[in-house]
C-alpha cells in the first residue's frame, strides 16, 4: 500500500498528464449568484485604522446574547467584495483548473453586475436574474452567512427559456461532459426545474454515462418534505448521469435526520458510517462529504477517506467547500479513483483558505508536492 506521500506524488503527476485532457471538457453549471462581502466582526477598535476582531462564532453569540433586553453595537468591517455563490464560485474555480465552463444563472440582470467581470471573461457567461447578496462574516471556528434572496426567485424554468433560450440550455445539458446544479437550498423553484428536465429533456442514456452534480448548501431552512422530495428527484438522476451529490459536515447530519438516521456519533468514524448509510437510502452514484480537516467519498458502499492540507490562519474561507467540489468533480472527470479525486479536493480548497485565490492544475500539483503540515 502507498503511503500518503507517494499517494499524493501519483495524484500530481495524473494531474499534469491531465492537463490538456481538462482543456477539451466542458461543464455546464447553475444556478445561483451572489455578491458577496467577506466581513470581520470588530472586538476592539484601537484606532481609525487598527482594531482585533471577535475570533469565533461563539465569542459574537456571547455578546449578543448579552444584549438581549437592552442594545448593543456591533461593528462588521468589510476586507473584500467578490462573486459569490455556489455556483458561480465552483464554476470560476472549475474555469481556472481549465475545463471549459458555461454558467447559466443570477448574475445580474438587465446587466451583469461588475463583480462578475473577470469570470466571464474565463467562462461563457448568461445570467438571467439580478444576483442575491452575502454578508460572509468569518470568524476562525466557521462563518455566518446573512443572505438576501428575493432575487433567486426569478430563477425558474419560464426566465430561463425567456431570457437565455430553451434550445441553448437543453443543448447544454443534453451534451456538457459534467452539468452540476447548485444551492438548491436558495433558490425555491430548483425542484420544479429538475422535474421539468426529467420529465421532458433527459436524454437517451449515452455510454458511459455522463456526470451531474448536486450540492443542497445548507437545506437547514427548508422543510424536511421539501428536502426528501429534492433527494427523491436527484436519485431519479441516476437513469441519465453518474449522480454526485455534496455536502458538508453539518449537511450531511441534516441530511441524515431527514433520512430517519442515527446522527448522534458526530465523530469522524460516526460520519463515515452516516454517509455509508445516506447512500443505502439515497443511492446516487458517489456521496462527497467535506469537513474541514479531512473529507470522505462513498460508492458501493466502500468509503474513501482523505486528510487535508493542514491550513493555521487561513486568509478566507467562503468558497472553500465550493473549492473542494470542483477539484473532486475535476478528478472524477479525468477518471480519477475516489480517493485521488477526494485529495485534488481537499488540495484544491487548501490553496484557497490559504491564497485567497482559484488554483490551476500546476498550482495543485505543486501544493501536492509540498504538502502543508503542522
Amino acid at each position: 500500500m502507498l503511503n500518503p506521500e507517494e499517494i499524493r506524488e501519483q495524484t500530481a503527476a495524473k494531474l499534469l498528464a491531465g492537463i490538456e485532457r481538462a482543456s477539451r471538457l466542458h461543464a455546464f453549471v447553475g444556478m445561483d449568484g451572489f455578491v458577496d462581502e467577506i466581513i470581520h466582526v470588530v472586538d476592539k477598535r484601537e484606532n481609525a485604522e487598527r482594531f482585533t476582531r471577535l475570533p469565533t462564532i461563539s465569542a459574537l453569540a456571547e455578546r449578543l446574547a448579552g444584549a438581549a433586553g437592552k442594545s448593543t453595537n456591533v461593528e462588521l468591517v468589510n476586507q473584500r467584495l467578490k462573486l459569490g455563490g455556489n455556483g458561480p464560485i465552483m464554476a470560476n474555480a472549475l474555469a481556472r483548473l481549465g475545463v471549459k465552463v458555461t454558467y447559466v444563472g443570477a448574475l445580474g440582470y438587465p446587466h451583469l453586475h461588475p463583480v462578475f467581470a473577470e469570470f466571464a471573461q474565463r467562462a461563457e457567461v448568461h445570467s438571467i436574474a439580478e444576483a442575491g447578496h452575502t454578508d460572509a462574516l468569518e470568524f476562525e471556528d466557521g462563518k455566518l452567512m446573512l443572505t438576501k434572496t428575493t432575487s433567486l426567485n426569478e430563477v425558474t424554468w419560464e426566465n430561463i427559456q425567456l431570457r437565455y433560450g430553451r434550445n441553448k440550455f437543453i443543448d447544454n445539458f443534453s451534451t456538457a461532459d459534467f452539468v452540476g446544479f447548485v444551492n438548491w437550498t436558495m433558490i425555491p423553484y430548483m425542484s420544479d426545474l429538475w422535474e421539468s428536465l426529467l420529465q421532458e429533456f433527459c436524454p437517451t442514456p449515452p455510454f458511459p454515462r455522463r456526470k451531474i452534480f448536486f450540492d443542497l448548501a445548507d437545506p437547514e431552512k427548508r422543510t424536511p418534505q421539501d428536502i426528501a422530495r429534492a433527494l427523491e428527484i436527484i436519485v431519479r438522476f441516476d437513469r441519465y448521469f453518474e449522480v454526485i451529490l455534496g455536502l458538508n459536515e453539518k449537511e450531511a447530519y441534516e441530511i441524515g435526520k431527514v433520512l430517519g438516521l442515527k446522527t448522534e456519533n458526530r465523530s469522524r468514524d460516526g460520519l463515515t458510517a452516516l454517509s455509508v448509510e445516506i447512500v443505502k437510502h439515497c443511492p446516487v452514484d458517489t456521496l462527497v462529504v467535506h469537513p474541514v480537516s479531512f473529507a470522505l467519498a462513498v460508492s458501493n458502499g466502500t468509503p474513501s477517506i482523505v486528510d487535508g492540507p493542514f491550513v493555521d490562519k487561513p486568509l478566507i474561507t467562503t468558497g472553500a467547500g465550493d473549492h473542494f467540489n470542483s477539484g473532486f468533480c475535476l478528478g472524477k472527470l479525468l477518471g480519477f479513483d475516489n480517493a485521488a479525486s477526494v485529495l485534488t479536493g481537499t488540495t484544491c480548497s487548501g490553496f484557497y483558505v490559504r491564497t485567497a485565490k482559484s488554483p490551476d492544475i500546476n498550482d495543485l500539483a505543486g501544493m501536492l508536492r509540498d504538502w502543508p503540515s503542522r
